[in-house]
């Protein structure tokens, strides 16, 4: 054959045989296969991946924690709450291992007492219960090991200074064993009887939203903190106003606040569970998340600071804590509504954030409750503002990107035509 225009002879024209052509044939649907079967083995462990990263995040979080209620309580009693920290995270995963995780996602089936209450299987990390292959299994249960950790961590700063270290683990142990696991099972298992993550015979409709626990977390933690220092009694110093928080508190309480923001991208946007088909939605969950902790504080040191008035020189003040509370405050109240609203919906909610905490701030001071680190104004009352907004400002959009799409329009918020099935 001639040289083409390239100056390369054409490879010769010949006639396959029959027996070959069925041999390629056969080779080439093994390798669509096996290219399948890699692309399916490549989305698990993806998905693995970003649990593992969420998990790590939010165990960092315990490192926030401690630097916050370190810089928020007396010298002599600091190595008594970094305890605490350690113990919450240590027991909580012997008994999430145990008893926790199955009560929360267990199979709840069957009829009588516990039936979508409480799970009855997974317990003890049997291996014949999480062991896929994948190991996303086990990279589920360390990401929600995390989540109850943190519950039972917000406690702790509450009840600063006036309780035994017996009697808070006494607490802790009870909170991580019953009662996070029973809010979880209702909330987040798709056998729950208040979950919005199973497809049909959902509370109302459309089930309970919350996508990464403003109510599941936060207000489950911010509801004991406040019983426990309800129970407990003030500090002496809280009823003589002596309270003096540590030289280096501003420094503590403020890398604390830092890196629970940090900390947070890994609670709301790895709550997705896969990154593989929802990767829009976690990186508008984590721009949601922003925009809302960056309203938060600063709504709240406008409105407190505006509350105080001037100094009798005429001078405004504005306070450290202020800022780093708020923070707090509004990345609290968008970890429900964060994969569903928009970001002038995340803005809004920040920005109301900060009135919701520093009313409830100011309303537990005029009951006389000394809660040291105002753990159920961050986590209690803008929890539960968080789960309200999420039935207010949901787009069928979002909602459809991060439930289902065919109940978009019923389930979106008030503020959206839907027809508040979210609000119960």
């Amino acid at each position: 054959p001639k040289p083409d225009e390239r100056g390369k002879h054409p490879r010769p024209h010949t006639m396959a045989a029959p027996g070959r052509l069925d041999l390629m044939a056969t080779r080439r649907l093994e390798d669509v296969a096996s290219l399948a079967a890699f692309d399916t083995s490549l989305t698990a462990e993806l998905n693995t991946m970003w649990l593992l990263i969420g998990a790590i995040l939010v165990f960092f979080m315990q490192t926030g924690f401690a630097m916050l209620e370190a810089g928020s309580v007396a010298t002599r009693i600091t190595n008594t709450i970094l305890l605490k920290n350690v113990m919450d995270a240590s027991l909580g995963a012997v008994i999430f291992a145990a008893v926790g995780y199955g009560f929360a996602y267990g199979d709840t089936s069957g009829h009588g007492v516990g039936h979508r209450v409480i799970g009855k299987t997974l317990f003890f990390l049997e291996d014949k219960d999480f062991s896929d292959g994948t190991g996303y299994l086990w990279a589920s249960w360390l990401f929600q090991w995390a989540f109850a950790a943190t519950t039972a961590t917000i406690v702790s700063g509450a009840v600063a200074e006036r309780v035994t270290f017996g009697a808070y683990l006494c607490y802790s142990i009870v909170l991580i064993t019953l009662v996070y696991p029973v809010v979880v099972c209702a909330m987040w298992s798709s056998e729950g009887w208040a979950t919005s993550w199973r497809d049909g015979d959902k509370l109302f409709g459309c089930g309970a939203v919350d996508f990464a626990g403003s109510g599941v977390v936060h207000l489950t933690g911010g509801v004991a903190a406040l019983v426990g220092a309800s129970v407990l009694g003030p500090r002496r110093a809280f009823l003589v106003n002596e309270i003096e928080p540590p030289e280096y508190g501003p420094i503590f309480q403020t890398l604390g606040t830092l890196i629970l923001w940090v900390g947070w991208y890994g609670f709301n946007g790895v709550s997705t569970l896969y990154i593989v088909g929802y990767a829009e939605v976690a990186a508008k969950t984590m721009v949601c998340t922003t925009i809302s902790a960056a309203l938060g504080a600063l709504s709240t040191m406008a409105f407190y600071t505006a509350m105080e008035g001037k100094d009798h020189e005429g001078k405004y003040h504005l306070k450290l804590e202020y800022a780093n509370n708020g923070l707090l405050a509004g990345l609290v109240a968008i970890t429900a509504s964060c994969s569903v609203v928009e970001p002038y919906g995340a803005a809004l909610i920040g920005l109301l954030s900060g009135p919701v905490y520093v009313s409830a701030s100011k309303f537990l001071l005029d009951l006389g409750i000394d809660d040291v680190v105002d753990a159920f104004p961050v986590h209690g009352a803008c929890g539960a503002f968080g789960v309200i907004m999420a039935g207010v400002l949901a787009t069928p959009h979002n909602y459809g990107n991060a439930y289902f799409e065919h109940l978009s329009e019923k389930c979106s918020g008030i503020a959206y035509g839907g027809g508040g099935s979210m609000l119960g």
